[in-house]
């Protein structure tokens, strides 16, 4: 089969190539799934460059690249509850390929209505938004929320999650074009934080001063965030995407004087040691989604075929997708299905 397989870690994303590698090969209770769309995530550029914390030990040449994915059910062990023909989307090593081989707890039907470009977007950004916002953060409804990089994939998720919970959303992004699109997924306010560098003043001024109940930051803000955080509010530490390695370092003092609780939230790892919480948020998840509260984050530019999966990851790490970039790989018989 065709696949994105590194042998070694890259510098330049144009070393990335496809090439043929074996069929995946079924372990105890694993399922088949020919892979119709793939998602494309910031981590798969870190993967590939060597740069992410998983790479120490978790993930280290060789492997295929990418995580997320959508598409049929080719093989199923007994007493699965998926069948061959089942539309499913899912999480795993390896999405950049025609078949992964996952455990069918890393499954799921794919919502009604939803194709499978739709869903290939969901296993990396929903339950890491709903863990960190519902599960850890505790966000209530009439609390105030700051979503940042709102327009991102794990973005446009948090505001659908916090919207569906009854939560004000102040959405942040680094454009009018990306304001625009978090206003589309429902946030109530916005804040441009490219053109105002002191942004924490703009959301006291949407508070009236009293600051936000919840911090949701995938890119790393924290510090301007506890300058409009409210006395014991909590800020959610879901990543680092905009520090380019640049880490911010905090003075604790200033967590005491707000009386803050900062919140690290790592999905991946919660389900690895915590496949009951993991199950918990699917659930909750589901709930949503069937009561039309969750929609599609798609990207609008087409990716066809995994020769351009390097056009997608470029075009993350130039800040130029909102929502999620997924990429349609080549099957002509589930056409008439994407």
């Amino acid at each position: 089969m065709k696949a994105i397989r590194l042998e070694e870690f890259v510098k330049d994303l144009d070393e990335i190539k496809v090439s043929e590698v074996p069929n995946p090969q079924a372990r105890e209770g694993e399922v088949i799934v020919q892979i119709v769309a793939a998602g494309v995530n910031f981590v798969d550029i870190l993967y590939a460059r060597g740069k992410h914390q998983n790479n120490r030990s978790l993930v280290r040449p060789p492997f295929i690249l990418g995580l997320e994915f959508a598409g049929i059910v080719s093989s199923a062990p007994i007493g699965s509850q998926y069948s061959s023909g089942d539309r499913v989307f899912g999480s795993g090593l390896g999405s950049y390929a025609e078949q992964i081989a996952v455990k069918g707890a890393s499954l799921h039907h794919i919502p009604k209505d939803w194709d499978f470009r739709d869903a290939a977007g969901l296993a990396a950004t929903a339950p890491v938004s709903y863990g960190a916002l519902i599960t850890r953060g505790r966000l209530q409804r009439g609390e105030t929320v700051l979503i940042h990089a709102a327009a991102g994939g794990l973005g446009a998720m948090a505001i659908q999650i916090s919207k569906a919970v009854g939560a004000r959303v102040i959405a942040t992004a680094g454009s009018q074009a990306k304001l625009d699109i978090a206003k589309d997924f429902g946030a109530d306010e916005c804040v441009n934080y490219e053109t105002n560098p002191e942004w924490w003043k703009e959301v006291l001024q949407l508070t009236n001063g009293k600051g936000v109940d919840v911090v949701y930051d995938p890119v790393g803000r924290v510090s301007g965030s506890l300058k409009c955080l409210k006395q014991k509010g909590r800020i959610l530490v879901i990543g680092f995407a905009g520090t380019e390695g640049n880490i911010e370092r905090i003075a604790t003092n200033r967590i005491l004087l707000r009386q803050a609780q900062i919140i690290g939230y790592r999905f991946g790892m919660t389900d690895r040691t915590d496949p009951g919480e993991t199950a918990e948020i699917w659930r909750g998840l589901k709930v949503m989604w069937e009561d039309g509260l969750l929609g599609p984050t798609v990207f609008d530019r087409s990716y066809r075929g995994l020769e351009s999966v390097v056009s997608a990851m470029k075009d993350l790490q130039a800040r130029y997708v909102w929502g999620k970039a997924v990429v349609l790989l080549e099957h002509g018989r589930y056409g008439s299905r994407l």
